[in-house]
């Protein structure tokens, strides 16, 4: 068993490299710092040996056509946007500040805005895909706090800096577990808005497909969503240009159905947008693993 001090120790060894790279790039600007820690991630998905294995694992499951000089670019590329979307999650303040990056447009947002002119809260569902706080960002520039559900780390140092930059981009933060579902609800009951991403694997979900491969996914957004009357949008932040730019969509809400069909009509609208930008989504999240 690995004592707490050695624990803590590695812990902070795993954070030294990130922490130099944050310290040292400072005083540059923000988008400077951005492609900084991009082309850092990139360079690790190129050579690190389990990140490269599971990559290629995943995406020759979607891909099998894809050659193998194309899964290398689009590893790197995959790479350079996940540390674009870490440092401006850490930074999250000073991203939801650079309104005119936001590009906003889609049915969903007049949905959304509807249901809070009402008194109602709203669900909104997307992924691990392009910048997923540009949704957040591009409704609190209209007023609207968006609350978050997301998953604890397990690196005491990643957890502080992230859980810090999630709370910059509006509250409550709801940690998943019992806990944090009990929050949630009494924030949708009371007239909140929330987001989730439905794209993690989730052991008690439904075997649903996504990009062609069943997968176990949560069916609690549509349960909520059914069972207090709320929209459930899928909205993307979607990297444009040369990355520093966002297009930022709101579908139109899911028609409520039944907790499984909503579910798939999500997944099927991420799968979507994976298959045209696939460099956009994190491919490392075992999606299909335990099905």
């Amino acid at each position: 068993m690995i004592t707490r001090p050695v624990k803590y120790a590695w812990q902070h060894v795993r954070y030294v490299p990130l922490w130099s790279m944050l310290t040292l790039s400072r005083r540059r600007s923000f988008e400077t710092r951005s492609a900084a820690l991009g082309r850092a991630v990139g360079g690790v998905m190129r050579w690190f040996p389990i990140a490269r294995r599971r990559f290629n694992r995943e995406v020759k499951r979607v891909f099998p056509e894809m050659t193998r000089d194309e899964r290398n670019s689009l590893r790197r590329q995959m790479g350079k946007n996940m540390g674009q979307t870490l440092f401006e999650i850490y930074h999250n303040a000073e991203f939801h500040t650079r309104l005119n990056r936001f590009h906003v447009s889609g049915p969903g947002l007049d949905a959304i805005e509807a249901a809070q002119a009402a008194g109602k809260g709203a669900i909104i569902v997307s992924g691990h895909f392009g910048q997923w706080e540009a949704v957040r960002a591009s409704l609190k520039a209209r007023g609207i706090e968006v609350g978050a559900v997301y998953r604890r780390q397990s690196n005491r140092h990643y957890q502080r800096r992230l859980l810090a930059g999630i709370e910059a981009g509006g509250l409550p933060i709801m940690e998943t577990g019992r806990v944090g579902t009990k929050t949630l609800v009494r924030h949708l009951r009371a007239g909140g808005v929330v987001a989730i991403l439905l794209d993690e694997k989730h052991p008690d979900g439904a075997k649903l497909p996504f990009l062609g491969h069943p997968a176990l996914t949560s069916l609690a957004a549509a349960q909520l969503a059914l069972k207090y009357d709320l929209p459930m949008v899928p909205a993307y932040g979607t990297r444009i240009g040369d990355g520093s730019d966002f297009e930022v969509n709101y579908e139109t809400p899911i028609v409520h159905s039944d907790a499984e069909t909503m579910t798939q009509t999500f997944n099927d609208s991420l799968s979507e947008r994976i298959r045209a930008h696939p460099d956009q989504w994190y491919w490392l999240l075992n999606r299909w693993k335990g099905v």
